[in-house]
């Protein structure tokens, strides 16, 4: 299998990432299940929000260290609650990735500020360079 993909750069401005999160989230789920899952933290501590981040988690009634539990598993009605994950996420300069129940278009997330999206064709990219376009 020869993955096809398309590199983005994170948006310039902050204020910018919760559209790129909610576009990601709109665009990859296909009314399916999405699982964010982080594997890197720590790189650039002095942008991590951790009392913002587990204020989040704590909201799902979730009080696990991220160490503890990195996955996050959003339901296909739930792509509002992934979008402030994710950017949250982006902001706080972590990485990993996003993961799709339907397998067509995944991402990963980088501390260095992209998102790599792979599918197996061309094709299911489309829609991603149209929305988002690579850079």
């Amino acid at each position: 299998m020869n993955d096809i993909h398309v590199r983005i750069q994170y948006p310039s401005n902050p204020h910018q990432v919760f559209f790129v999160a909610h576009r990601i989230a709109s665009l990859v789920g296909y009314r399916l299940p999405v699982l964010l899952f982080v594997t890197e933290w720590g790189i650039w501590p002095s942008s991590e929000n951790w009392h913002l981040y587990y204020k989040l988690r704590q909201s799902y009634s979730d009080n696990r260290l991220l160490q503890d539990a990195p996955g996050h598993l959003f339901l296909e009605h739930e792509m509002e609650d992934l979008t402030s994950f994710l950017q949250l996420s982006m902001l706080n300069g972590w990485g990993g990735y996003v993961l799709t129940e339907a397998n067509y278009v995944n991402a990963f997330f980088s501390h260095d500020e992209y998102i790599d999206f792979f599918a197996e064709n061309s094709a299911a990219l489309a829609e991603i360079r149209e929305k988002l376009g690579p850079t």
